[in-house]
């Protein structure tokens, strides 16, 4: 399983939000974003591939691309993608990133 994983759930449906896709970058010495991964969220919402190994410890960030996705769904798309930053601290071997969408809203948390 990857150091770092999500889990987006249509809240407005009801149901996993499937198909969505989401890239996973790091932050360089530089301050430059490096891309570590990428993929879409399977039929039950999840992601559990974008990175081989443990997280070390940076700041992070998933993109999810939401505009194909809510315009298929026949939602309005006022956030046509969603960022979610975070920090990971040495020592810690899983991060898991949920995201709640509805088509005027979102939520995240550090999931299990």
């Amino acid at each position: 399983m990857s150091g770092i994983t999500t889990h987006v759930l249509d809240t407005s449906r009801g149901r996993p939000a499937a198909g969505l896709p989401v890239t996973l970058e790091r932050t360089d010495e530089h301050g430059s974003w490096v891309l570590l991964g990428s993929g879409q969220t399977d039929a039950d919402g999840r992601l559990r591939t974008l990175l081989s190994t443990s997280p070390s410890a940076g700041v992070y960030r998933l993109t999810f691309d939401t505009r194909d996705y809510l315009g298929a769904a026949g939602a309005p798309v006022f956030y046509p993608g969603i960022v979610i930053t975070f920090c990971v601290v040495e020592g810690e071997e899983h991060y898991h990133v949920p995201l709640l969408l509805s088509p005027f809203g979102y939520t995240t948390y550090r999931g299990s």
